[in-house]
């Protein structure tokens, strides 16, 4: 049934290999390991742990690593992170190569992993839940609500139940 529900959701025929996608990936069990919302003259934020400095500086290091993508925006909160990542077609000179939003947030995920579970000597935990969210953006509307979303979502936290 879990199988079902996944393709369905993902589009039919689609490769995922290239264009502008918004991502969300959550901790493991939601646990706020990547810091915590406070508000500072006025703004609201998040104020990172060491695993959350990880967590963003692993993914502004992904364009060098595949110089290929674009991260375009992103926010890191207690329990998640938002990001927009722009996948643009491949030359063939360019490497490593995954081929795929899903190889590039898989290799993301191990990374970020291996690094907090180092620093805070914790081998074998899990620090990502298994799956993601992700979301092809068709257009320049769709684009610009997402970056609101992302910009505010800060803001929200304390109003949120559920911390999207």
């Amino acid at each position: 049934m879990d199988f079902v529900k996944r393709k369905q959701i993902r589009l039919q025929d689609f490769q995922y290999k290239k264009g502008c996608f918004f991502i969300t990936i959550c901790s493991n069990n939601r646990l706020p390991l990547f810091g915590d919302v406070y508000v500072g003259q006025g703004l609201c934020s998040c104020r990172l742990s060491e695993t959350g400095k990880i967590v963003k500086n692993e993914l502004l290091n992904l364009p060098l690593r595949y110089p290929y993508i674009i991260i375009r925006k992103y926010c890191v909160m207690p329990d998640h992170i938002h990001f927009i990542i722009d996948i643009i077609p491949k030359r063939r000179e360019q490497s490593p190569r995954p081929t795929s939003c899903a190889e590039i947030i898989c290799a993301y995920k191990s990374v970020t992993t291996k690094k907090a579970n180092a620093i805070d000597n914790k081998p074998g935990r899990k620090i990502w839940q298994s799956r993601y969210f992700d979301r092809s953006i068709r257009n320049i509307d769709e684009y610009n609500r997402i970056c609101a979303y992302i910009d505010e979502n800060p803001q929200k936290w304390k109003r949120d139940e559920l911390h999207y």
